[in-house]
């Protein structure tokens, strides 16, 4: 009967699941390597040293904004339409 290299298989097992941990941890690292090298090339290529912060929500419009927008998308609904507007009606 062969006798493992430890001697003991429950130290064996202990380990072997080290061993395994070890590696799941040195992945993760591996991992974040990966995403701290590719930042710091998208900031050379770029010329940029921070990263674009996107606000969370937009702003809400002021009254008059809102008032003007919504002139705009009424005369863009009720107007002519684009052939209406330039070509003459002896063209249609």
């Amino acid at each position: 009967m062969a006798r493992s290299p430890l001697g003991n298989p429950m130290i064996e097992a202990l380990v072997t699941a080290l061993i395994s941990i070890f590696r799941v941890v040195d992945f993760i690292l591996d991992i974040a390597v990966v995403f701290s090298r590719t930042h710091r090339l998208a900031c050379w290529a770029t010329g940029s040293d921070k990263l674009i912060a996107v606000p969370a929500d937009p702003k809400v419009l002021p009254p008059a904004a809102q008032r003007a927008l919504a002139e705009a998308e009424a005369r863009h609904r009720d107007g002519a339409s684009f052939i209406d507007k330039y070509v003459s009606a002896s063209c249609k």
